[in-house]
Protein backbone atom coordinates (compact mmCIF):
# COMPACT_ATOMS: atom_id res chain seq x y z
CA UNK A 1 0.00 0.00 0.00
CA UNK A 2 1.36 3.74 -0.81
CA UNK A 3 -0.03 5.88 2.49
CA UNK A 4 0.14 9.34 2.42
CA UNK A 5 0.05 11.02 6.16
CA UNK A 6 -1.52 15.03 6.53
CA UNK A 7 0.69 16.87 8.88
CA UNK A 8 4.06 18.30 10.27
CA UNK A 9 3.70 17.94 13.92
CA UNK A 10 5.16 15.49 16.25
CA UNK A 11 1.72 13.32 16.39
CA UNK A 12 2.79 13.10 12.16
CA UNK A 13 5.89 11.56 13.41
CA UNK A 14 4.83 9.09 15.79
CA UNK A 15 2.00 8.15 13.23
CA UNK A 16 4.26 8.13 10.31
CA UNK A 17 6.86 5.88 12.25
CA UNK A 18 4.16 3.41 13.34
CA UNK A 19 2.49 2.98 10.11
CA UNK A 20 6.17 2.41 8.44
CA UNK A 21 6.43 -0.53 10.46
CA UNK A 22 3.56 -2.31 8.87
CA UNK A 23 3.65 -5.00 6.48
CA UNK A 24 0.94 -3.77 4.83
CA UNK A 25 2.90 -1.19 4.01
CA UNK A 26 5.09 -0.23 0.83
CA UNK A 27 5.97 3.44 1.13
CA UNK A 28 4.90 6.25 2.83
CA UNK A 29 4.63 9.95 1.69
CA UNK A 30 4.02 12.78 4.43
CA UNK A 31 2.66 15.99 3.28
CA UNK A 32 4.72 18.78 4.07
CA UNK A 33 6.31 16.07 7.02
CA UNK A 34 9.41 17.54 9.25
CA UNK A 35 13.15 16.38 9.36
CA UNK A 36 12.51 13.58 11.53
CA UNK A 37 9.91 11.95 9.49
CA UNK A 38 11.98 12.72 6.06
CA UNK A 39 13.62 9.98 7.63
CA UNK A 40 11.03 7.39 7.32
CA UNK A 41 9.15 8.63 4.68
CA UNK A 42 8.88 10.73 1.79
CA UNK A 43 8.50 14.25 2.56
CA UNK A 44 6.29 16.54 0.13
CA UNK A 45 6.17 20.09 -0.20
CA UNK A 46 2.58 21.03 0.79
CA UNK A 47 0.48 22.75 3.42
CA UNK A 48 -2.25 20.54 5.04
CA UNK A 49 -4.56 23.24 4.76
CA UNK A 50 -4.02 23.15 0.52
CA UNK A 51 -6.72 20.53 0.10
CA UNK A 52 -6.46 20.65 -3.72
CA UNK A 53 -2.97 20.41 -3.89
CA UNK A 54 -3.38 17.06 -1.61
CA UNK A 55 -5.97 15.73 -3.25
CA UNK A 56 -4.08 16.30 -6.62
CA UNK A 57 -1.17 14.35 -5.23
CA UNK A 58 -2.72 11.56 -4.23
CA UNK A 59 -4.55 10.76 -7.50
CA UNK A 60 -1.10 11.70 -9.19
CA UNK A 61 0.71 8.90 -6.88
CA UNK A 62 -2.46 6.58 -6.33
CA UNK A 63 -1.87 6.62 -2.82
CA UNK A 64 -4.03 3.74 -1.14
CA UNK A 65 -4.78 5.42 2.00
CA UNK A 66 -4.44 9.46 3.42
CA UNK A 67 -4.45 9.64 7.11
CA UNK A 68 -5.32 13.06 8.46
CA UNK A 69 -2.83 14.46 11.06
CA UNK A 70 -4.29 17.85 11.97
CA UNK A 71 -7.35 19.19 12.98
CA UNK A 72 -7.32 22.12 10.22
CA UNK A 73 -7.71 19.91 7.21
CA UNK A 74 -10.50 18.28 8.71
CA UNK A 75 -12.77 21.19 9.25
CA UNK A 76 -11.89 22.49 5.81
CA UNK A 77 -13.63 19.58 4.15
CA UNK A 78 -10.28 17.85 2.78
CA UNK A 79 -12.56 14.06 3.69
CA UNK A 80 -15.06 15.11 2.09
CA UNK A 81 -13.12 16.03 -1.08
CA UNK A 82 -11.44 12.54 -0.84
CA UNK A 83 -14.58 10.78 -0.79
CA UNK A 84 -16.46 12.75 -4.22
CA UNK A 85 -13.23 11.17 -5.77
CA UNK A 86 -13.25 7.79 -4.34
CA UNK A 87 -9.94 8.50 -2.77
CA UNK A 88 -9.66 6.24 0.39
CA UNK A 89 -9.28 8.55 3.85
CA UNK A 90 -9.04 8.40 7.20
CA UNK A 91 -10.85 11.16 9.11
CA UNK A 92 -14.58 12.78 10.06
CA UNK A 93 -15.93 14.53 7.04
CA UNK A 94 -16.48 18.54 7.70
CA UNK A 95 -19.72 18.21 9.05
CA UNK A 96 -18.66 15.52 11.82
CA UNK A 97 -15.55 17.36 12.49
CA UNK A 98 -17.43 20.50 13.79
CA UNK A 99 -17.40 18.29 16.85
CA UNK A 100 -13.82 20.10 16.88
CA UNK A 101 -14.12 22.61 14.98
CA UNK A 102 -17.25 24.17 16.86
CA UNK A 103 -17.22 24.57 20.65
CA UNK A 104 -20.72 25.47 20.09
CA UNK A 105 -21.92 22.64 18.46
CA UNK A 106 -20.29 19.91 20.40
CA UNK A 107 -21.62 21.42 23.78
CA UNK A 108 -24.77 21.99 22.46
CA UNK A 109 -24.78 17.83 21.27
CA UNK A 110 -23.32 17.27 24.64
CA UNK A 111 -26.53 18.86 26.30
CA UNK A 112 -28.91 17.13 23.74
CA UNK A 113 -28.01 13.55 24.56
CA UNK A 114 -27.08 13.78 28.24
CA UNK A 115 -23.41 13.42 27.51
CA UNK A 116 -21.70 14.90 31.15
CA UNK A 117 -20.12 18.42 30.59
CA UNK A 118 -19.45 21.46 32.41
CA UNK A 119 -23.03 23.81 32.80
CA UNK A 120 -22.39 26.41 29.73
CA UNK A 121 -23.87 29.41 27.91
CA UNK A 122 -22.94 30.45 24.40
CA UNK A 123 -22.77 34.17 23.34
CA UNK A 124 -22.17 36.60 20.51
CA UNK A 125 -22.07 39.91 22.29
CA UNK A 126 -19.29 40.43 24.29
CA UNK A 127 -21.02 43.21 27.01
CA UNK A 128 -23.54 40.05 27.65
CA UNK A 129 -20.52 37.84 28.26
CA UNK A 130 -19.08 40.11 30.64
CA UNK A 131 -22.63 40.50 32.12
CA UNK A 132 -22.82 36.86 32.80
CA UNK A 133 -19.40 36.52 34.36
CA UNK A 134 -19.93 39.19 36.72
CA UNK A 135 -23.37 37.23 37.42
CA UNK A 136 -21.76 33.75 38.02
CA UNK A 137 -18.19 35.01 39.13
CA UNK A 138 -14.85 33.00 39.59
CA UNK A 139 -13.47 30.64 38.81
CA UNK A 140 -14.88 30.07 35.58
CA UNK A 141 -13.61 29.48 31.91
CA UNK A 142 -13.69 31.54 28.55
CA UNK A 143 -13.64 29.29 25.23
CA UNK A 144 -13.71 30.85 21.95
CA UNK A 145 -15.60 29.20 19.86
CA UNK A 146 -13.49 27.70 16.71
CA UNK A 147 -9.96 26.44 16.13
CA UNK A 148 -7.58 28.46 18.10
CA UNK A 149 -4.18 25.13 18.20
CA UNK A 150 -5.34 24.52 21.41
CA UNK A 151 -4.51 27.96 23.05
CA UNK A 152 -8.38 29.24 22.48
CA UNK A 153 -8.90 28.41 26.34
CA UNK A 154 -9.10 30.63 29.08
CA UNK A 155 -9.45 29.41 32.92
CA UNK A 156 -10.00 32.50 34.53
CA UNK A 157 -9.49 32.93 38.35
CA UNK A 158 -10.67 35.93 39.23
CA UNK A 159 -13.77 38.25 37.18
CA UNK A 160 -11.43 40.55 35.48
CA UNK A 161 -9.55 38.21 34.12
CA UNK A 162 -12.67 36.51 32.72
CA UNK A 163 -13.35 39.72 31.38
CA UNK A 164 -9.72 40.47 29.94
CA UNK A 165 -10.43 37.16 28.12
CA UNK A 166 -13.80 38.21 26.57
CA UNK A 167 -12.05 41.41 25.52
CA UNK A 168 -8.96 39.37 23.50
CA UNK A 169 -10.99 37.14 22.42
CA UNK A 170 -14.58 38.76 21.53
CA UNK A 171 -12.71 42.73 20.49
CA UNK A 172 -9.50 42.35 20.00
CA UNK A 173 -9.97 39.12 18.14
CA UNK A 174 -6.67 37.34 18.67
CA UNK A 175 -8.05 33.89 17.15
CA UNK A 176 -9.68 35.58 14.17
CA UNK A 177 -13.03 34.64 12.91
CA UNK A 178 -12.71 31.38 15.97
CA UNK A 179 -13.90 34.48 18.14
CA UNK A 180 -16.99 35.29 17.16
CA UNK A 181 -18.75 33.26 19.76
CA UNK A 182 -17.81 32.28 22.81
CA UNK A 183 -18.55 29.42 25.72
CA UNK A 184 -18.53 30.73 29.09
CA UNK A 185 -18.23 27.43 31.54
CA UNK A 186 -18.43 26.53 35.09
CA UNK A 187 -14.95 25.63 36.39
CA UNK A 188 -14.81 21.72 36.85
CA UNK A 189 -11.57 20.73 39.38
CA UNK A 190 -10.17 17.51 39.24
CA UNK A 191 -7.59 15.69 37.04
CA UNK A 192 -8.01 15.49 33.37
CA UNK A 193 -7.71 12.42 31.30
CA UNK A 194 -7.49 12.29 27.22
CA UNK A 195 -9.45 8.79 26.18
CA UNK A 196 -9.10 8.24 22.51
CA UNK A 197 -11.00 5.60 20.46
CA UNK A 198 -11.18 5.20 16.48
CA UNK A 199 -15.03 4.76 15.39
CA UNK A 200 -16.69 4.10 12.00
CA UNK A 201 -20.15 4.82 13.78
CA UNK A 202 -20.94 1.78 14.91
CA UNK A 203 -18.17 -0.35 16.24
CA UNK A 204 -15.23 1.26 18.40
CA UNK A 205 -11.42 0.06 19.03
CA UNK A 206 -10.52 1.57 22.50
CA UNK A 207 -6.58 2.87 22.51
CA UNK A 208 -5.00 2.95 25.57
CA UNK A 209 -5.65 6.20 28.21
CA UNK A 210 -3.11 8.63 28.94
CA UNK A 211 -2.50 12.00 30.56
CA UNK A 212 -1.64 15.45 28.80
CA UNK A 213 -0.02 18.59 30.33
CA UNK A 214 -1.45 21.65 28.48
CA UNK A 215 0.00 24.41 31.03
CA UNK A 216 3.93 25.89 29.48
CA UNK A 217 5.29 25.34 33.35
CA UNK A 218 6.23 23.18 36.24
CA UNK A 219 3.03 22.18 38.45
CA UNK A 220 0.49 23.35 35.78
CA UNK A 221 1.38 26.96 35.42
CA UNK A 222 1.34 29.41 33.07
CA UNK A 223 -0.64 29.52 29.65
CA UNK A 224 -2.33 26.87 27.93
CA UNK A 225 -0.42 25.27 25.31
CA UNK A 226 -0.60 22.78 22.36
CA UNK A 227 0.65 20.30 24.93
CA UNK A 228 4.12 20.05 27.39
CA UNK A 229 4.17 16.43 27.33
CA UNK A 230 2.06 13.51 28.05
CA UNK A 231 2.32 9.60 29.42
CA UNK A 232 0.27 6.60 29.03
CA UNK A 233 -1.38 4.69 30.67
CA UNK A 234 -3.36 7.37 32.64
CA UNK A 235 -3.08 5.48 36.07
CA UNK A 236 -5.82 7.29 37.78
CA UNK A 237 -8.35 5.85 35.14
CA UNK A 238 -8.89 2.43 36.79
CA UNK A 239 -10.99 -0.14 34.98
CA UNK A 240 -14.07 0.67 36.09
CA UNK A 241 -13.60 4.45 35.61
CA UNK A 242 -12.16 3.90 31.97
CA UNK A 243 -15.83 1.34 31.56
CA UNK A 244 -18.32 4.25 33.12
CA UNK A 245 -16.24 6.91 30.83
CA UNK A 246 -16.95 4.86 27.78
CA UNK A 247 -20.29 4.52 28.49
CA UNK A 248 -21.57 7.94 29.85
CA UNK A 249 -19.55 9.78 27.21
CA UNK A 250 -18.08 7.74 24.57
CA UNK A 251 -20.79 5.93 23.49
CA UNK A 252 -23.57 8.37 24.52
CA UNK A 253 -22.07 10.71 21.85
CA UNK A 254 -21.09 8.95 18.90
CA UNK A 255 -24.81 7.43 19.45
CA UNK A 256 -25.91 11.36 19.20
CA UNK A 257 -23.56 11.98 16.16
CA UNK A 258 -25.67 8.95 14.35
CA UNK A 259 -29.03 10.29 15.44
CA UNK A 260 -28.27 13.68 14.09
CA UNK A 261 -27.19 11.89 10.84
CA UNK A 262 -23.14 11.91 11.27
CA UNK A 263 -21.16 9.63 9.66
CA UNK A 264 -18.18 9.90 11.70
CA UNK A 265 -15.30 7.47 10.56
CA UNK A 266 -12.24 8.50 12.30
CA UNK A 267 -10.53 9.39 15.69
CA UNK A 268 -13.05 10.79 18.38
CA UNK A 269 -10.68 12.06 21.58
CA UNK A 270 -12.63 13.30 24.93
CA UNK A 271 -10.44 15.10 27.16
CA UNK A 272 -12.46 14.27 30.58
CA UNK A 273 -11.67 16.02 33.90
CA UNK A 274 -12.42 13.40 36.68
CA UNK A 275 -14.17 15.63 39.15
CA UNK A 276 -16.13 14.05 42.38
CA UNK A 277 -19.53 14.08 40.89
CA UNK A 278 -17.94 11.65 38.25
CA UNK A 279 -16.43 11.99 34.59
CA UNK A 280 -17.09 15.35 33.04
CA UNK A 281 -16.33 16.43 29.08
CA UNK A 282 -14.30 19.29 28.91
CA UNK A 283 -14.06 18.87 24.92
CA UNK A 284 -13.91 16.70 22.26
CA UNK A 285 -11.00 16.79 19.09
CA UNK A 286 -11.70 14.84 16.23
CA UNK A 287 -7.95 13.58 15.46
CA UNK A 288 -5.19 12.12 17.42
CA UNK A 289 -3.88 13.91 20.18
CA UNK A 290 -0.94 15.87 20.18
CA UNK A 291 1.32 15.00 22.30
CA UNK A 292 -0.89 11.89 23.72
CA UNK A 293 0.02 10.21 20.24
CA UNK A 294 3.70 10.23 20.93
CA UNK A 295 2.84 8.40 24.45
CA UNK A 296 0.36 6.22 23.13
CA UNK A 297 1.77 4.63 20.09
CA UNK A 298 4.88 2.94 21.37
CA UNK A 299 2.82 0.66 23.15
CA UNK A 300 0.58 -0.17 20.29
CA UNK A 301 1.87 -3.69 19.32
CA UNK A 302 -1.06 -3.94 16.82
CA UNK A 303 -0.69 -3.12 13.23
CA UNK A 304 -2.19 0.62 13.20
CA UNK A 305 -2.70 0.47 9.19
CA UNK A 306 -5.08 -2.10 9.41
CA UNK A 307 -7.00 -0.37 11.95
CA UNK A 308 -7.04 2.30 10.13
CA UNK A 309 -8.07 0.76 6.92
CA UNK A 310 -11.12 -0.64 8.92
CA UNK A 311 -12.60 2.06 10.15
CA UNK A 312 -12.52 3.70 7.00
CA UNK A 313 -14.24 1.07 5.58
CA UNK A 314 -17.01 0.54 8.30
CA UNK A 315 -15.23 -2.90 9.44
CA UNK A 316 -13.98 -2.40 12.69
CA UNK A 317 -16.07 -5.47 13.61
CA UNK A 318 -13.56 -7.61 11.68
CA UNK A 319 -10.50 -6.57 13.79
CA UNK A 320 -9.30 -8.29 16.52
CA UNK A 321 -8.16 -7.27 19.98
CA UNK A 322 -5.69 -4.88 20.33
CA UNK A 323 -2.47 -5.56 22.05
CA UNK A 324 0.04 -3.50 23.74
CA UNK A 325 3.25 -3.43 25.58
CA UNK A 326 2.38 -3.40 29.59
CA UNK A 327 5.47 -0.83 30.19
CA UNK A 328 5.18 3.03 30.83
CA UNK A 329 5.76 5.43 28.14
CA UNK A 330 6.27 9.23 28.98
CA UNK A 331 6.94 11.73 26.43
CA UNK A 332 8.48 14.91 27.16
CA UNK A 333 8.46 18.15 24.76
CA UNK A 334 11.07 20.27 24.16
CA UNK A 335 9.85 23.69 23.27
CA UNK A 336 11.12 27.16 21.60
CA UNK A 337 12.13 29.39 24.22
CA UNK A 338 8.76 32.23 24.55
CA UNK A 339 6.61 29.37 23.60
CA UNK A 340 3.19 29.94 23.39
CA UNK A 341 3.76 33.99 23.07
CA UNK A 342 6.41 35.13 20.70
CA UNK A 343 9.56 32.74 19.85
CA UNK A 344 12.39 32.39 17.54
CA UNK A 345 13.24 29.47 15.18
CA UNK A 346 16.19 28.74 13.17
CA UNK A 347 17.94 27.37 16.13
CA UNK A 348 20.49 24.16 15.58
CA UNK A 349 19.28 21.11 17.29
CA UNK A 350 22.36 19.34 19.52
CA UNK A 351 22.38 15.78 21.08
CA UNK A 352 19.94 13.73 18.70
CA UNK A 353 22.73 11.35 17.34
CA UNK A 354 23.26 10.10 21.15
CA UNK A 355 19.17 9.95 21.80
CA UNK A 356 19.86 7.70 18.49
CA UNK A 357 22.08 5.19 20.53
CA UNK A 358 19.59 4.89 23.65
CA UNK A 359 17.31 2.01 24.38
CA UNK A 360 13.62 2.27 24.84
CA UNK A 361 13.65 5.83 23.65
CA UNK A 362 12.30 7.75 20.48
CA UNK A 363 12.33 11.27 19.52
CA UNK A 364 9.43 12.84 17.50
CA UNK A 365 10.24 15.89 15.66
CA UNK A 366 7.28 18.66 16.05
CA UNK A 367 8.73 21.82 14.40
CA UNK A 368 12.34 20.63 12.88
CA UNK A 369 13.66 21.22 9.08
CA UNK A 370 16.96 20.88 7.54
CA UNK A 371 18.78 23.95 6.67
CA UNK A 372 22.30 24.33 5.49
CA UNK A 373 22.88 20.29 6.27
CA UNK A 374 21.75 20.79 10.03
CA UNK A 375 18.49 20.25 11.51
CA UNK A 376 17.15 23.46 13.36
CA UNK A 377 13.86 24.56 15.14
CA UNK A 378 11.25 25.85 13.37
CA UNK A 379 7.69 25.82 15.46
CA UNK A 380 7.17 26.60 19.09
CA UNK A 381 7.52 22.35 19.97
CA UNK A 382 9.83 21.24 18.57
CA UNK A 383 10.95 17.87 19.88
CA UNK A 384 8.68 14.99 21.79
CA UNK A 385 11.55 12.94 23.51
CA UNK A 386 9.32 9.73 24.68
CA UNK A 387 11.09 6.94 26.48
CA UNK A 388 8.90 3.66 27.76
CA UNK A 389 10.23 1.77 31.45
CA UNK A 390 8.67 -0.67 33.09
CA UNK A 391 7.21 1.30 35.62
CA UNK A 392 5.97 4.88 35.46
CA UNK A 393 9.32 5.89 37.64
CA UNK A 394 11.90 3.87 34.99
CA UNK A 395 9.94 5.73 31.77
CA UNK A 396 10.17 9.08 33.75
CA UNK A 397 13.92 8.65 34.19
CA UNK A 398 14.70 7.22 30.58
CA UNK A 399 12.70 10.03 29.12
CA UNK A 400 14.37 12.82 31.25
CA UNK A 401 18.38 11.03 30.58
CA UNK A 402 17.64 11.65 26.97
CA UNK A 403 16.24 14.98 27.45
CA UNK A 404 19.16 16.43 29.06
CA UNK A 405 21.49 15.05 26.10
CA UNK A 406 19.54 17.32 23.95
CA UNK A 407 20.16 21.19 23.80
CA UNK A 408 19.30 24.75 21.16
CA UNK A 409 18.89 27.94 22.40
CA UNK A 410 16.08 29.16 24.71
CA UNK A 411 15.53 25.47 25.13
CA UNK A 412 12.52 24.57 27.27
CA UNK A 413 10.76 21.66 29.01
CA UNK A 414 8.33 20.80 31.70
CA UNK A 415 10.29 18.67 34.94
CA UNK A 416 7.34 16.91 36.32
CA UNK A 417 5.64 15.64 33.16
CA UNK A 418 4.51 11.89 34.50
CA UNK A 419 4.92 13.07 38.37
CA UNK A 420 0.95 13.29 38.93
CA UNK A 421 1.14 9.07 38.25
CA UNK A 422 3.82 8.92 41.19
CA UNK A 423 1.20 10.10 43.60
CA UNK A 424 -0.76 8.32 45.92
CA UNK A 425 -3.20 10.82 46.27
CA UNK A 426 -5.53 10.33 43.54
Amino acid sequence: MRILVIGSGGREHALVWKIAQSKLVDKVFCAPGNAGIAKLAECVDIKAEDVSGLLNFAKKEKIDLTIVGPEVALSLGIVDEFIKYKLKIFGPNKKAAQMESSKVFSKQLMKKYNVPTADFKVFDNPEEAKKYIDKIGAPCVVKADGLAAGKGVVVAKSVDEAKQAVVAIMQDMIFGSAGEKIIVEECLEGQEASIIVITDSEEVVVLASAQDHKRINDFDQGPNTGGMGAYSPASIVTPDLFLEILDKIIYRTIDGMVKEGLDYRGVLYAGVMLTNEGPKTLEFNVRFGDPETQAILPRLKSDLTEILIAASEKKISDLKILEWDNRDCVCVVCTAGGYPGKYETGKEIFGLEDLDKMNDVIVFHAGTKFQANKIVTSAGRVLGVTGLGDSIKNAIDNTYAAVQKLSFEGMHYRRDIGAKAMRRDF
